[in-house]
C-alpha cells in the first residue's frame, strides 16, 4: 500500500486549523444510524466529514451537525467507487489535517429468496457493504499509518453471526466484514496507535428497511425489539474514544451469537420459519430495487417500526423462536455428550 502523498493541507502554513475535536469521517451520514451519529459527535465538538450519495440530505446535515455545536463538511460519496472513497479521504486532510477516526457505515440490503432476487442486486449489496468498507480502510489506512495512530470502526450488525434468510447477499457481506476486521486487526498488531473496531447492533429503527430493496412480493419490517439509532450513536462516540476490537448492541446480540455458536443449522431453520410467518402475515408489495442503485429519498433518523407494541402474533413468534434455539443448545449438548 502506498504512503498518501503529501497535500497542501499538510505542508502549507495557511492550512484550516484543526484545534478542536476530533477529525470524523463518516459515511452513510444522510440518514439512521449515520445520521444519528454526525448529531451524537457534533454535540459533542468533533470535527466531521459527512458522505452519502445524497448531496441535498448531506447539506441539511452539516448544517443541523453546525448548529450542534460541531464543525462539518459534506463530501458527496458513492462508497461503491474506490476512487470517490480516497477522494474523501483526501479532502478530510485537507480541510482538517489528520483522520482521526473513520467509520464504514453504509449498509443496504436485498430482501427476497436467493433465485429470486436479481443477481444484479445481489452484486450491489457486495460492493455497497463489503466492498465500500474495505474502500474506506484503504483509503484511511495509509494516513494512519503515517500518523501512528487512527481508529478504524466497521459498523456490521449480528447478521455478522447469525444469518439471515431471504438476505443471502446481506448475510454474506456481514460475515465477510466480521472476517476482514478480525483479519485487518491481526495485520496490525504491530500498531497499537491503530484500532479496527467491529459494531453488531441488533435490529435498529431506521429508514435502512423500508428504502431497501424488496423482491419477497410482500412488505417487511424488523422483528421487536427494535433499538433507537441514538443508542447506537452514543456507543460510537464511546468507541472513538476508548476503542475496543468489539461492540454488541440489543439484548439478542449475545444470545444469538452464543445459539448460533452451539447449532447453526437450527438456528438459521429457526430464522426460516420465522421470516416465511411474518412475511405470510404481512401485506403484499411490488419488487423494487430500493436504494440499491440510487440514493435514499428518506433521510429521517428513525425508521417508524418502535411505535406502538409487538402484537399476540409476533410475540408468540418470537417466543417460539427462543425455544427452539434453546432447544437447539439441548440438542447440541446431548449430542456431544453422547459422542456424536
Amino acid at each position: 500500500m502506498q504512503e498518501p502523498e503529501t497535500t497542501a493541507a499538510q505542508t502549507s502554513s495557511d492550512m484550516p486549523a484543526s484545534n478542536g475535536g476530533p477529525v470524523v469521517v463518516l459515511t452513510g451520514a444522510s440518514s439512521g444510524i449515520g445520521r444519528a451519529a454526525a448529531l451524537a459527535f457534533a454535540e459533542d465538538g468533533a470535527q466531521l466529514v459527512l458522505a452519502s450519495r445524497n448531496a441535498e440530505a448531506l447539506a441539511e446535515v452539516v448544517q443541523e451537525c453546525e448548529q450542534a455545536g460541531g464543525s462539518a463538511v459534506a463530501v458527496p460519496t458513492d462508497v461503491t467507487d474506490p476512487d470517490a472513497v480516497a477522494s474523501l479521504a483526501r479532502a478530510a486532510v485537507d480541510r482538517f489535517g489528520r483522520i482521526d477516526v473513520w467509520i464504514n457505515n453504509v449498509g443496504v440490503g436485498a430482501v427476497g429468496l436467493f433465485d429470486e432476487t436479481p443477481l444484479a442486486a445481489h452484486r450491489r449489496v457486495i460492493e455497497a457493504n463489503l466492498l465500500g468498507h474495505i474502500h474506506g480502510a484503504y483509503a484511511a489506512l495509509p494516513y494512519f499509518r503515517k500518523q501512528g495512530r487512527g481508529t478504524l470502526i466497521n459498523m456490521i450488525s449480528l447478521g455478522g453471526w447469525v444469518a439471515a434468510p431471504y438476505a443471502t447477499a446481506y448475510t454474506a457481506s456481514k460475515f465477510g466484514l466480521r472476517g476482514f476486521s478480525e483479519s485487518l486487526r491481526a495485520e496490525l498488531v504491530g500498531e497499537p496507535g491503530i484500532h479496527v473496531c467491529a459494531v453488531f447492533p441488533t435490529f435498529v429503527d431506521t429508514p435502512g428497511m423500508s428504502h431497501g430493496a424488496n423482491y419477497s412480493g410482500h412488505r417487511v419490517r424488523p422483528p421487536p425489539p427494535v433499538i433507537d439509532p441514538r443508542r447506537v450513536a452514543r456507543a460510537l462516540v464511546a468507541l472513538a474514544k476508548k476503542p475496543r476490537a468489539t461492540t454488541y448492541i440489543g439484548a439478542p446480540a449475545l444470545p444469538g451469537i452464543l445459539a448460533h455458536a452451539i447449532a447453526p443449522n437450527l438456528v438459521a431453520k429457526t430464522m426460516m420459519w420465522l421470516t416465511e410467518r411474518s412475511l405470510a402475515r404481512s401485506t403484499s408489495a411490488q419488487p423494487t430495487d430500493g436504494n440499491l442503485f440510487d440514493a435514499s429519498r428518506g433521510t429521517a433518523v428513525d425508521g417508524g417500526f418502535r411505535a406502538g407494541r409487538p402484537d399476540g402474533r409476533t410475540i408468540g413468534l418470537l417466543t417460539a423462536g427462543v425455544g427452539l434455539i434453546a432447544l437447539a443448545g439441548i440438542w447440541a449438548t446431548r449430542g456431544r455428550r453422547a459422542g456424536f
